[in-house]
C-alpha cells in the first residue's frame, strides 16, 4: 500500500531550510563559475545518447519519443553537453567552457542534483583547481583522489589481469595475474610512492608519469593517489579524480573524449553538500 504522502525510494525532497541551503549552494556555485569564464547550459532531460556512457545500460530509465525512437532521461551531463556545444551549437558559438546545475536520474527511480562543468579542450589541472576551489567556497574540503583509468584498462587489455577484480579491487584475483610489479603497484597510496618508477613496464611506468606531474601541479591538500581505480563512466580515458570524506562523496571528474573532443570536466553532488550543511548547520 502507497500512503498519499510517500515519495518513490531515491527521489528527493527539500523544503524549508534545506530547500534555502539547496538554493543558496546552487546560486553560490553559478556566481563563482561564471567568475572562472564558465557559460550555463540546461540540457534537455531527454537524450538519445545516454547509453553510449554507460557500461550497464540498466542504470538507464528508457522511453520512447513520438517516432518510436529509444530515448532516455538525462543519467549522465557531461556526454549532452559536450555534443550540444560542438555539434548544435558549433556553428554560432565556439565557446568552450560550460557549466550546468541540474539533476540527473538512474533506474528504478534514482534523482541527484549535481552542479557540473566541461572545459572543451581543458586539461586536467584546471579542471581539478576549480572543482576544490568551488568546494572550498562551500567550506568543505574532502580527501582528494588522484588515479588514471588508462592503468586498469592497460592490465586487463595487455597483462592479463581479470577487469572485475580491478572494479571490486579483489587483490588477491588481481595477483593470480602473477607480475612482480602488481604488488607494489597495489601498495601505492601517497604522492611519494610515485617518486620511484623504476619497478614497473615502461607502458605502466608512462601512464604513472602522467598522474606524479598531475599533483605536481596541484595546490591541495589532502591527496592519495590510487592507479588502479577504475572509473565506471565509459568516457573517462586518462587522469580521474574523486573528492570525498569517510563514505561520502562530494564530486567526480576528470579527463576524457566524446565526439573526438578532448576535454575535462567535474561534477559535485550537491545532495552531498546539502547534507554536509545541514550536518553542520552552516549556510
Amino acid at each position: 500500500m502507497i500512503f498519499e504522502h510517500e515519495i518513490p525510494s531515491g527521489s528527493r525532497l527539500y523544503f524549508d531550510e534545506s530547500a534555502r541551503i539547496k538554493r543558496r549552494i546552487e546560486n553560490s556555485a553559478a556566481e563563482f563559475l561564471e567568475e572562472r569564464g564558465y557559460r550555463e547550459m540546461v540540457t534537455p532531460l531527454f537524450s538519445y545518447h545516454q547509453h553510449e556512457s554507460f557500461d550497464d545500460p540498466k542504470a538507464l530509465i528508457r522511453l520512447n519519443d513520438t517516432d518510436n525512437h529509444e530515448v532516455s532521461l538525462r543519467a549522465d551531463s557531461t556526454a549532452d553537453v559536450v555534443r550540444i556545444a560542438t555539434r548544435r551549437l558549433g556553428r554560432s558559438t565556439d565557446f568552450k567552457q560550460w557549466f550546468y546545475i541540474q539533476p540527473v536520474y538512474r533506474f528504478p527511480t534514482r534523482e541527484q542534483y549535481q552542479i557540473g562543468a566541461e572545459f572543451l579542450e581543458g586539461d586536467f589541472p584546471k579542471i581539478v583547481a576549480d572543482a576544490t576551489a568551488l568546494l572550498g567556497r562551500l567550506e568543505i574540503r574532502p580527501l582528494l583522489q588522484i588515479a588514471n583509468i588508462a592503468i586498469p584498462k592497460m592490465l586487463s587489455e595487455e597483462y592479463g589481469v581479470d577487469l572485475d577484480a580491478l572494479k571490486s579491487m579483489h587483490i588477491e584475483r588481481i595477483l593470480e595475474a602473477g607480475h612482480s610489479w602488481l604488488e607494489p603497484l597495489i601498495r601505492i597510496h601517497r604522492v611519494e610512492d610515485l617518486a620511484d618508477l623504476s619497478t614497473y613496464p615502461e607502458a605502466v611506468a608512462r601512464e604513472l608519469e602522467k598522474m606524479r606531474e598531475a599533483v605536481a601541479g596541484l595546490e591541495y591538500a589532502p591527496i592519495v593517489v590510487s592507479p588502479l581505480y577504475y572509473a565506471k563512466l565509459r568516457y573517462y580515458d586518462s587522469l580521474v579524480f574523486r573528492l570525498y570524506e569517510g563514505n561520502t562523496l562530494f564530486a567526480t571528474g576528470g579527463t576524457y573524449r566524446i565526439a573526438e573532443v578532448r576535454a575535462a570536466g567535474f561534477a559535485i553532488y550537491t545532495d552531498a553538500c546539502i547534507a554536509e550543511k545541514m550536518s553542520k548547520g552552516t549556510l
